[in-house]
């Protein structure tokens, strides 16, 4: 039996670990600035073009089609050729198609450069988290993946500094912001160099010698250090959890429908439908909603701003508490906090109170968001880890491209009412199926959860035989 996972399982956080949180972190400050910094440029590029509202919203919705299609053949490929090469190929894709956006001088080229940029983004949002989590123990896992998520916040607030100071320097000020956001081609030179691929990845398949270099550099980096490494514990890998479908994309799409799985994907699919839907409804649209409710475009950018600057918090809090109180339990309260938050702005007629409503409403989804990031990787075991997480996060990119669409047909009809209180429903959805339908997870091993989780579903078929 390998000794790869029980070896994982004893580091202790050390400085490999926060080398990988801040390479993957820094990948995620970009996906989520390539993502933020278009809802600056919409009100922009609506009077530049002449668009309409409905052709706004489809504006908005590229990136997000892009994205749907990048996350779900991240996640296949992931399980299939590696995390690794995945994560590169989905940067150098998504640097490319930033630059080609610079130069779109009508929005029907634009939209096509963000679907691109958008299939690079998704991937790499996909596979980032699922890979850099399998190189942590248990005790430091939620922690890990929620503070990984949380770079995401540092993208947004970077995006609406942009918006806010650069956008309104001139007419082309935006295609200047569009070329920053290429800048982490960089981060591929150190990505080839200092990024390892999943130890249990490899082990998974059956390459365990590879793995054993791997976990080896690592635990000779710990002793360098003054770790002194505790004695092995077994983690068992029940010969059950390995599927004979495991290796191919029509196996693993099976697995994932699995009897022993169905019920954590419909999960993790709603989950991500309701958070992505609410989130992107929320922050594609909001300064071009207040420009549109009456105030000027420097005033709506400094209130985004605030609303984002929020996030910082909402990211942190939620890490924290996935160890205090578990994912599931800090995932349904900041989703049903959250709806609250959107029930405020759906009903407020203040600026003071769109200001209020709107933080709050930032705060408690992207603690939704350090939950769900470092939830949905630990649900579906390694050999349909990255699948299960790329499909997911694919179902619920759906949802992004379906809510700035949305908001452009209600926000005429209904205004902010409309809008948010669509939100707040969408949200307390997502709330009730991770409650009634989620696993337990927090101070388990990946191998333990995939075990019960297997076993559980098994059982439950037995029983209706």
């Amino acid at each position: 039996m390998s000794t790869i996972p029980a070896r994982i399982e004893r580091m202790p956080y050390s400085s490999f670990h926060r080398r990988l949180l801040f390479m993957g972190g820094l990948g995620y400050v970009f996906d989520a600035m390539d993502a933020a910094v278009l809802a600056f440029l919409l009100p922009v590029l609506r009077v530049q073009w002449h668009l309409t509202s409905v052709q706004t919203g489809v504006l908005g919705s590229g990136t997000f089609i892009g994205y749907f299609v990048g996350a779900s053949v991240a996640g296949i490929l992931g399980d299939l050729i590696g995390r690794r090469k995945v994560m590169m190929w989905s940067l150098a894709i998504y640097c490319a198609a930033s630059v080609a956006s610079a130069v779109a001088n009508d929005w029907p080229f634009f939209i096509v450069t963000r679907i691109i940029a958008g299939i690079g983004t998704g991937a790499e949002s996909a596979i980032v988290a699922p890979f850099l989590s399998e190189f942590v123990a248990r005790k430091y896992r939620g922690s890990f993946t929620g503070s990984l998520a949380s770079f995401f916040s540092f993208g947004f607030v970077a995006a609406a500094l942009l918006g806010y100071f650069v956008i309104p320097l001139g007419p082309d000020a935006w295609r200047a912001v569009m070329i920053l956001t290429a800048l982490p081609i960089v981060m591929l030179l150190w990505w080839r160099k200092a990024l390892p691929e999943s130890p249990r990845w490899l082990d998974s398949r059956g390459r365990t010698a590879e793995a054993e270099v791997i976990v080896a550099g690592i635990e000779a980096e710990l002793r360098a250090a003054g770790v002194e490494l505790a004695p092995l514990e077994s983690v068992d890998v029940p010969a059950a959890l390995v599927t004979a479908n495991g290796k191919t994309v029509l196996g693993n799409l099976k697995t994932l429908w699995s009897a022993r799985l169905a019920r954590t994907t419909a999960m993790a699919w709603l989950m991500w439908l309701s958070i992505t839907f609410s989130y992107y409804a929320f922050f594609t649209w909001i300064p071009g909603l207040l420009v549109q409710s009456g105030m000027t475009i420097t005033r709506s950018f400094s209130y985004s701003l605030a609303m984002y600057l929020a996030q910082i918090p909402g990211y942190f809090s939620g890490a924290w508490l996935n160890e205090k109180i578990g994912r599931q339990a800090t995932i349904a309260s900041y989703m049903v906090l959250g709806g609250m938050a959107a029930l405020g702005m759906a009903l407020t007629h203040t600026n003071s109170g769109i200001m209020v409503s709107g933080i709050f409403l930032s705060f408690f989804m992207n603690g939704t968001y350090a939950g769900v990031y470092a939830y949905t990787p630990e649900v579906f075991p390694t050999d349909v880890r990255t699948t299960g997480m790329g499909v997911s996060s694919a179902i619920g990119r759906l949802g992004a491209i379906a809510a700035p669409i949305l908001v452009g047909y209600l926000y005429p009809v209904f205004g902010f009412a409309g809008v948010f209180g669509t939100t707040t429903l969408v949200l307390l959805i997502g709330a009730v199926a991770v409650v009634l339908m989620g696993v337990p997870t927090r101070g388990r091993s990946l191998e333990d959860i995939a075990a019960s989780t297997g076993n559980d579903r098994l059982e439950l078929v037995e029983s209706r035989q």
